[in-house]
């Protein structure tokens, strides 16, 4: 089943550059199973969407490669709130082209 993500963070969209950075370099900008991710600054922080082809490849993406990187981050890098997390399940998603955006 595909698995969705909405992560909302109090924080400036410029907190995730570093780990996003990271995570592309740990990855080798192969994401397992990744279909969609869009981060989007939002009035009280930034947002981002996630959707994989399933909650395992998900979890062991977090697992192996955000998990380790977020504990690199430096001091004062980190949100000064935990992180308002949704799931859904994605439907129709439909991505005719796909492109890296930074």
């Amino acid at each position: 089943m595909t698995f969705g993500i909405v992560i909302d963070v109090s924080a400036p969209i410029e907190v995730d550059d570093a780990p996003h950075a990271e995570v592309g370099r740990r990855s080798g900008g192969r994401a397992d199973g990744l279909l969609l991710h869009v981060g989007r600054e939002r009035p009280a922080g930034f947002q981002v969407l996630e959707v994989r082809e399933s909650r395992e490849q998900f979890d062991r993406c977090n697992a192996e490669v955000v998990g380790p990187a977020l504990a690199q981050l430096p001091d004062g890098m980190a949100p000064p709130t935990e992180p308002v997390v949704a799931e859904f399940e994605a439907r129709g998603l439909t991505v005719p082209a796909a492109h890296l955006v930074s």
